[in-house]
């Protein structure tokens, strides 16, 4: 079915009780308009965002509610701390949340052509939505609830379809993307086995308003330009109505299916 994209009532995700969420890549844009959203639709929602910026994190605004936590997607290390904190701050998270994200850096942009092809710039594509994934998923599904609905979603791209790519280009940002979707559909299968209900999804957002898709968003139509809050209820509602047996698909931000 197609979820509803009018600005209406929150639906809490689909969860009848409280959502206790982990959103990485919690600072601006979508994440954090993600987090927003959530500890509004309920007093007892409870929610931990991320970032490698540590003067960030150091500045709680609603310290009751939220709690900010560094974690840098590239290093290993960083990663059994911060597991153990979301632990001890939500004993068991039952929403996940990845809005990580790397499109161009300084120097780094994606590639119209594979004479601009780069290997350094390939493994920073990769080692932030391929390997960062999955160190997520192998760190934070085991602290999710065995029983109940539960949730772990990756903001992937339409353009990680490799049914859908019409134009090319984009090397790096493309192959990254599909490959990220392969690991989030590889680990659904294995999540079945221990957590029966766990929903595990790839979410393309749109083209949404953030420093991500900035340079590249001056053609695309009114219209189709969201805003992170837009862009945010679009995948709230999308969320919201998907059940265990859409665990492992890729949906885009109107709930409809996208080919890998």
């Amino acid at each position: 079915m197609t979820a509803s994209v009018s600005l209406g009532p929150k639906r809490n995700l689909g969860f009848d009780g409280p959502v206790r969420a982990v959103i990485i890549g919690g600072r601006g844009g979508i994440g954090e308009a993600l987090a927003d959203r959530i500890l509004d639709g309920h007093a007892d929602h409870q929610v931990i965002v991320t970032s490698r910026d540590l003067d960030w994190v150091n500045r709680t605004p609603r310290p009751d509610r939220v709690r900010r936590l560094a974690l840098d997607l590239t290093d290993d290390a960083s990663f059994p701390a911060f597991a153990d904190e979301v632990e001890k701050s939500l004993q068991k998270p039952n929403v996940v949340i990845n809005c990580s994200g790397l499109l161009h850096d300084g120097a780094l942009q994606p590639e119209r052509t594979w004479r601009h092809l780069d290997r350094e710039a390939m493994l920073r594509s990769f080692d932030v939505h391929v390997c960062g994934l999955a160190l997520l998923i192998r760190h934070l599904v085991p602290l999710m609830p065995r029983k109940g609905r539960s949730v772990f979603a990756t903001l992937s791209a339409r353009v990680g379809s490799i049914e859908d790519n019409r134009l090319g280009g984009w090397f790096s940002y493309r192959s990254s993307k599909a490959a990220q979707n392969m690991v989030l559909k590889t680990a659904s299968i294995e999540a079945k086995r221990r957590w029966p209900e766990l929903i595990m999804l790839s979410l393309h957002p749109g083209t949404v308003d953030t420093e991500l898709s900035k340079p590249f968003s001056k053609r695309v139509p009114k219209e189709k330009l969201f805003g992170a809050e837009q862009a945010a209820h679009y995948l709230s509602e999308v969320i919201s109505v998907r059940t265990p047996a859409d665990t492992g698909l890729f949906f885009a931000w109107d709930g409809r299916p996208i080919p890998w």
